[in-house]
């Protein structure tokens, strides 16, 4: 049974898209996955561990007071992530994902386990809440797998 990322990878062959991914909570994760399958660098291009709010603003360009506003962890951060990380390289499709792993940095309107991910193309944008149980661990791959299954979903409704 092939992987989410080899579904991916296929989809995104086939259609001639190309993808990068601005990631925070999942510090790396979903590029790990995605450069694991062999042929990768053709739909591939880049990505961005924005762990800090620094990196947020500095390298994909997105404005402090939405995050002052919205907090880090958000709709409207997760959209920016993936609608910048998507212009700042030049590809087809950007991914966003930004959330609390935990144990730590948790709020009471923003609890352990809180994902934003989101997905942009030229014409379209989307999102999904996800609000994951577990260790950090188990919510960075959950994160991660959730992340690559909007993808895949994405693709699979614009063959």
């Amino acid at each position: 049974m092939k992987s989410l990322e080899q579904k991916v990878g296929q989809l995104l062959t086939r259609q001639k898209k190309t993808l990068s991914v601005a990631e925070s909570c999942t510090g790396g994760l979903i590029s790990n996955r995605i450069t694991n399958i062999s042929g990768s660098s053709k739909y591939f291009k880049a990505a961005i561990v924005a762990y800090s709010n620094e990196v947020k603003i500095q390298q994909l360009k997105i404005p402090s007071r939405i995050i002052k506003q919205n907090g880090a962890v958000s709709k409207e951060v997760a959209i920016l992530m993936a609608r910048n990380i998507r212009k700042l390289t030049k590809t087809d499709i950007g991914l966003g994902i930004t959330g609390v792993a935990g144990p730590t940095g948790a709020t009471k309107t923003k609890p352990v386990g809180l994902v934003y991910v989101a997905l942009a193309t030229k014409d379209n944008q989307r999102f999904k809440k996800f609000n994951f149980k577990g260790g950090r661990l188990a919510i960075k791959r959950k994160s991660a797998s959730s992340s690559l299954k909007l993808l895949k979903d994405y693709l699979t409704k614009t063959k």
